[in-house]
């Protein structure tokens, strides 16, 4: 059970009702981390959804958006987050060997996938300024300055989504993953 109280959703008002009605008709329900963040502070929820919609009009594909978001959530260890973006990205056509691979940060056998997911793992992991070699890395792979952005974006985005489930430990209502 979630640490933090969500009120049931039928009970929403106001901006809150305003923001689940716009999920739920973009994914047909309203996951327990949205619903929580929503609850608390629907503008917060607003500017996630609106960084979400940047990134879908953006320049990575579904599968590198995805591929981000698990190798970040396997990387911080939201298992909230890993489960729901292991469903999306088999969604978006990843392999479930290609999921397994990139939550334990090793190679798909893709090599540009693979370089985006060692550089994301990389900003994670480490502080500091991305080494020469592996901002070379990144672009020799094919990612583009546009690209660097919008992958910075999606961990950006990624990011408050796994310390809010790490804060609050989200109930699951994805498959979990195992």
């Amino acid at each position: 059970m979630s640490r933090i109280h969500t009120p049931a959703l039928d009970t929403a008002t106001g901006a809150t009702a305003e923001v689940y009605a716009q999920i739920r008709k973009g994914a047909g329900s309203v996951p327990n981390t949205y619903a929580a963040i929503g609850a608390l502070n629907p503008a917060a929820l607003k500017a996630m959804l609106q960084a979400d919609s940047v990134l879908a009009a953006g320049t990575l594909s579904k599968q590198d958006q995805e591929t981000i978001r698990l190798a970040v959530s396997a990387a911080t260890g939201c298992d909230y987050c890993e489960a729901a973006h292991s469903l999306l990205a088999k969604l978006a056509g990843l392999k479930p060997d290609a999921l397994k691979q990139i939550r334990k940060g090793e190679a798909t056998g893709d090599a540009k996938r693979d370089a985006l997911v060692r550089f994301v793992r990389n900003l994670v992991k480490t502080s500091g300024t991305v080494s020469d070699e592996d901002f070379a890395a990144i672009k020799n792979a094919g990612y583009t300055d546009t690209q660097l952005v919008d992958i910075s974006l999606a961990i950006a985005g990624i990011t408050f989504t796994n310390m809010f489930n790490r804060i609050n430990d989200t109930t699951l209502d994805f498959p979990a993953v195992t």
